[in-house]
């Protein structure tokens, strides 16, 4: 007889800290509605072995709105589609602002997007000043996200001090075709590569809805493993008007929840963090499932072009959980 998949997970993953493989990711997510709370339940007890009470707390700002030359096809940010974004450049004082806004809610991190294929010269120099202006005016750790990066690039931005790199690989590698042309997913990873050897944190995770199979989330959990990120963003398609994938249903509940404790306990030391589609696809509840099922990272406030909960009312719940808010000195 087959040991059961979560007797496996206690003994491998919960006792040792060895994450599960893909096949045994896939037999989580097939688990049936009756068993998602034991699933849930033994991913909590992971986290709190693995990673403990702490809740990161981040807030994310966009420099560059819409107007990118990609074709991802989930992005209301792509130059390609006709969609409500225009672009928009973000000055310095603006983006002072917002992590003076982003520190006063608690948050450890402030990450600072462009809606690019990758950096250009303007943009680099752009970053340069922001971040020594915002280092001047508040005390918090600086991330980006500016797309696909040159091994220059790399180590100018751990030079300029930025704390954590932020590059999704989005979907498992057999599915990235389907939904972004422009550019390949061995492109995204050898960015992820090189933020690493770089020296600087990286943060790496995907969509989940964009059409994939449940055999694709899977690959997409072992993929982000083998890469061994020090946080992986969880998303849930947002289906955005004028966007290939507007018309897609958004994941249900139950399976958003699968998916978070599967990846938790892929990923057992690993920041598992909510991003953009928590409140859409779980609602309030649902959000607090999640908490008390992997989930130890947050993103407050609104995300890039969509908005998301008021930072209070996370600040709120997580009070509610009994669970600590990560200080700063614990991510330095």
């Amino acid at each position: 007889m087959t040991d059961d998949i979560l007797d496996v997970a206690r003994r491998q993953v919960l006792a040792h800290g060895r994450g599960l493989g893909e096949a045994q990711v896939l037999a989580c997510l097939r688990l049936p509605d009756d068993r998602l709370g034991e699933l849930l339940a033994l991913a909590h007890e992971v986290r709190m072995r693995w990673c403990g009470p702490e809740v990161e707390v981040e807030g994310i700002v966009s420099v560059k709105t819409g107007g990118c030359p990609e074709d991802c096809h989930f992005c209301s940010q792509s130059g390609r589609f006709d969609t409500p974004v225009r672009a928009v450049w973000l000055n310095i004082a603006e983006l002072v602002a917002a992590a003076r806004a982003t520190a006063a809610s608690g948050a450890t991190e402030f990450c600072i997007v462009a809606a690019v294929r990758g950096p250009d010269e303007r943009l680099m120099a752009q970053l340069a000043d922001a971040i020594a202006a915002i280092r001047d005016a508040v005390e918090i750790n600086i991330a980006c996200s500016l797309g696909i990066l040159e091994p220059a690039q790399a180590g100018r931005l751990a030079a300029l001090g930025v704390h954590r790199y932020n590059h999704n690989l989005e979907t498992a590698r057999s599915f990235f075709g389907h939904v972004v042309t422009t550019h390949s997913w061995q492109e995204r990873h050898a960015t992820c590569q090189l933020v690493r050897s770089a020296g600087m944190e990286l943060c790496c995770g995907g969509i989940v809805g964009l059409g994939e199979s449940t055999a694709q989330r899977a690959e997409l959990a072992a993929q982000l493993a083998a890469l061994g990120p020090h946080e992986v963003p969880l998303n849930f398609l947002n289906p955005r008007p004028g966007t290939p994938l507007a018309g897609r249903p958004r994941v249900s509940g139950p399976d958003a929840l699968r998916t978070i404790g599967a990846f938790r306990l892929a990923l057992p030391g690993t920041v598992l963090r909510y991003a953009g589609g928590r409140e859409l696809t779980l609602g309030d509840l649902g959000t607090e499932a999640g908490m008390l099922g992997g989930i130890n990272a947050i993103i407050v406030g609104n995300y890039l072009t969509t908005l998301g909960r008021a930072a209070q009312d996370d600040l709120d719940m997580l009070a509610r959980l009994r669970m600590p808010v990560k200080a700063l000195s614990q991510t330095l």
